[in-house]
């Protein structure tokens, strides 16, 4: 568990890190997603050990949510005054991700289909 929670918090750092270092705009938690998903990438799947802590993480990640939900309070005269027009992105967004996910799933069970028929064929 001690190794898996290390890995994941080393990207989380290491994000962090890039964008400080790069004065980015992207949030150091999606750095720290995308050098983990690399790194799994590279290491040709995940780590058993790492993917029992990220499930132990998982398992906890509403109680990860309430300090966003806090923010939300906090911000309580914007969403008055904003509340319509970020709901409509939040929707819009959502069924773009939704769409695109779905395509990109169709293309590689496509191509993963066509991959088993040429083994099939050999």
């Amino acid at each position: 568990m001690l190794y898996g929670l290390s890995v994941v918090f080393l990207a989380l750092v290491s994000g962090e890190f890039l964008r400080q270092l790069f004065q980015l705009p992207i949030p150091a938690v999606v750095i720290g997603m995308l050098l983990l998903t690399a790194w799994c990438i590279v290491r040709r799947g995940v780590e058993p050990r790492v993917a029992y802590a990220s499930e132990g993480l998982l398992r906890y990640l509403g109680i990860l949510f309430v300090p966003a939900g806090v923010g939300l309070i906090e911000l309580g005269d914007k969403l008055k005054s904003q509340g319509i027009a970020m709901l409509l992105t939040i929707l819009i967004s959502t069924m773009v991700t939704l769409l695109v996910t779905g395509v990109v799933l169709q293309f590689l069970l496509l191509r993963r289909k066509e991959k088993l028929n040429q083994r099939a064929a050999k």
